[in-house]
């Protein structure tokens, strides 16, 4: 399939190219969507499914690394908590926590965290150097063999680059306390043969009264050789990172303005002393080799991993002497290798076997604290996780117009958990488990007829349970019988889509999909527990337009609507209607460029029967640049970016829970919120030599 791709890809470009030479317009339009998308009519095999390059990374900011996902279509990124902690995803009427049902990678790389001490699927992406991104490739829905747990929602594949054009360092200054310097360069060791390096370092305080103090190193090395038709790469990474948070907070006590006898607004903490520190280290290598007959592909990687995270969200709901503080930690290694082989047997028959194998030996326990200080231990486990995969796909060109991809998937997951804590309740939760599951898939494309193509997607897909859970059978904190859930939930799901460029400069998708779930069941790892809810459907509307009016303009509008409910009728919490985002770009204007982003996060149900709704929150980003190269003699950009630009006072996260603060009499069921920033600018300068 990949091949069919880029071949596709490959005609397009030379296409395009050939094009210049026959109509002045054409370079116009052709140059400034090219370098921001792949998406060209007849380059995938899914509406939903495409490429983003570089250059659009470039033209539009991004307050924080895991933001660049914001540029998959439908996907929103927020923050709940410090800025060293993982982000908060929404798509297609998932609250992702934290990942879960999003399955992300760099340079190969799993992101995603089985069985971590904060939440399934945990996805740090603060690790992510963005001045390094080549590509995002992303997909959608359970509909593609290659991707298996976590992707039922989506998957986005980042790739960095093994090459740069020239040496650079970037810095940058911002409101708040915020520096940040990157920096970085590749050289030609031999012929085909490069070494590349980059570094970066970071403080940031944030608009928040407790400063975030928020200390990020970073750094790749990597070495590459050949070419994309027969090559190797191996890479280097390693990435730390210590700050305070500042948690969520009560409504109320944003209405009341005061709490004891202080002056309480939305940027003041309950808990000074909550935040954390996580760290990141991985060794990874592929080689790669296209012949006569196919392609060749294999990779490995090797990953050491740290957390510690503190974390106060109902205050002094449960421990009125001490306060609810609690910290989860998560240390583990982790080990990965994947292998695929495509044979291309006939100009219209291509078939891909492929092998995934991910073994994770974890540490992850959940504490009772007071300022950092651990009180009890709630839990406290050594696992071992194993999944493995065997997958089959083939690719068929039936006619001019049909083309007909079908896949199988079989994954098997292997759980071992072994209680550290050493009572009863432990003890009964110690075990070994494991479980298997085969996935169909069908995708159809047909077409192009007036360049328009439409699709037909089907698949089942899945996604794994803490380890933990599966062994389960007593409540960590008060000793309850559970009942221990499956390792493996399956999710289906469908998508038809169209899409089409039968206008000039105007590239536009429909998807209309349905995802259905066999259990919401997610490990709470701010309790310790699985928590079982009812089987659900999740279906929407996708809208998504790509318009280049003119060689300088680029103008996106992105639009989602989503339907999700529980099996019973009940709404699932944090499923947020609508999100949109509009954008309007301009490119070498002279020595200026500039956008402007509208970006919508809608309401959704706080808690199931809809009584209480999360407000929406809309922002506006704005990104103005100027060329400086002919000024100074050489590659330099200076950059203005303004997030929030009007200043709205609106929420990264709302929840509806309840929560007790020291001399309340009782608990109380109320709004819990993180506002999202004021208004803040940033300032870069970027020099290449």
């Amino acid at each position: 399939m990949h091949t069919l791709r880029l071949k596709a890809l490959a005609g397009a470009a030379v296409a395009a190219c050939a094009s210049l030479s026959h109509a002045e317009d054409a370079p116009q339009t052709v140059e400034v969507s090219g370098r921001h998308y792949d998406n060209a009519v007849g380059s995938s095999d899914a509406a939903s499914e495409g490429v983003i390059r570089a250059e659009l990374l470039k033209s539009r900011p991004a307050q924080r690394p895991g933001e660049v996902l914001e540029f998959v279509p439908g996907v929103i990124v927020t923050q709940h908590s410090g800025d060293g902690k993982a982000n908060q995803y929404f798509l297609r009427g998932f609250n992702l926590d934290h990942g879960t049902d999003f399955a992300t990678t760099v340079s190969g790389m799993p992101v995603n965290m089985p069985t971590h001490g904060h939440g399934q699927g945990y996805s740090d992406l603060n690790f992510l150097i963005p001045e390094l991104v080549d590509r995002i490739t992303y997909r959608k829905g359970p509909y593609f063999a290659t991707h298996g747990d976590f992707a039922s929602a989506g998957a986005a594949d980042i790739a960095y680059r093994m090459r740069l054009d020239a040496p650079f360092v970037q810095l940058t200054l911002g409101e708040h306390g915020y520096r940040s310097a990157v920096g970085g360069g590749s050289t030609e060791l031999a012929p085909d043969t490069t070494l590349l390096g980059v570094v970066e370092g970071m403080v940031n305080d944030g608009p928040w009264t407790v400063p975030e103090n928020l200390r990020r190193r970073n750094g790749v090395l990597s070495l590459s050789q050949g070419s994309r038709a027969q090559g190797w790469s191996a890479s280097a990474m390693a990435y730390d990172a210590r700050w305070t948070s500042t948690d969520q907070v009560p409504q109320r006590l944003i209405d009341a303005g005061t709490y004891q006898g202080r002056p309480f607004g939305a940027y003041d903490s309950l808990d000074p002393s909550d935040g954390g520190s996580t760290s990141r280290a991985s060794l990874s290598g592929e080689w790669h080799r296209t012949d006569d007959a196919g392609e060749t592909r294999v990779s490995a990687y090797a990953m050491r991993y740290r957390l510690k995270l503190f974390s106060n969200f109902t205050y002094a709901l449960e421990r009125p002497a001490t306060g609810d503080q609690f910290s989860q930690q998560d240390a583990r290694s982790v080990y990965g290798l994947r292998a695929a082989r495509a044979w291309q047997l006939s100009d219209t028959l291509r078939i891909e076997l492929g092998a995934q194998l991910r073994h994770d030996r974890i540490r992850v326990g959940l504490f009772d604290t007071q300022a950092r200080r651990i009180l009890a231990t709630t839990r406290e486990d050594d696992v071992v996780q194993t999944q493995a995969a065997l997958y089959a796909q083939a690719a068929w060109q039936a006619t001019p117009w049909l083309k007909a991809i079908a896949g199988l998937r079989a994954d098997h997951a292997r759980f071992r958990v072994d209680s550290l804590k050493g009572d009863a309740i432990a003890a009964a939760n110690s075990g070994r488990a494991s479980d298997q599951q085969l996935s169909p898939k069908l995708s159809l494309v047909l077409g192009p007829w007036a360049k328009t193509e439409l699709f037909v997607n089907a698949g089942r897909g899945l996604h794994s349970n803490d380890a933990r859970g599966t062994t389960a059978h007593r409540d960590p904190k008060i000793g309850d019988p559970v009942d221990p859930v499956p390792g493996l939930v399956p999710q289906r799901g469908w998508e038809l889509g169209l899409r089409t460029e039968a206008l000039p400069g105007l590239q536009s998708s429909l998807a209309l999909w349905q995802l259905r779930s066999a259990s919401e069941l997610v490990y709470v790892g701010d309790a310790g527990a699985t928590e079982a809810s009812e089987a659900s459907t999740r279906r929407g509307i996708e809208f998504n337009n790509r318009w280049t009016p003119s060689r300088h303009w680029l103008l996106d509008a992105d639009f989602a609507w989503t339907h999700a409910r529980f099996d019973n009728g009940d709404r699932i919490p944090n499923a947020v209607d609508r999100v949109a985002s509009v954008a309007a770009t301009l490119k070498d204007w002279g020595a200026w460029s500039a956008s402007l982003q509208w970006r919508y996060l809608g309401s959704g149900a706080l808690i199931e029967d809809n009584s209480q709704r999360s407000r929406p929150a809309s922002t506006l980003n704005l990104r103005l640049s100027r060329d400086l190269g002919a000024w100074i003699g050489r590659p330099t950009t200076l950059t203005l970016d303004v997030f929030n630009l009007t200043n709205r006072r609106v929420d990264d996260i709302q929840y509806w829970y309840e929560s007790q603060l020291p001399g309340e009499a009782a608990p109380v069921e109320d709004r819990i919120v993180h506002p999202a920033e004021p208004r803040s600018l940033r300032l870069t300068l970027a020099l290449s030599f």
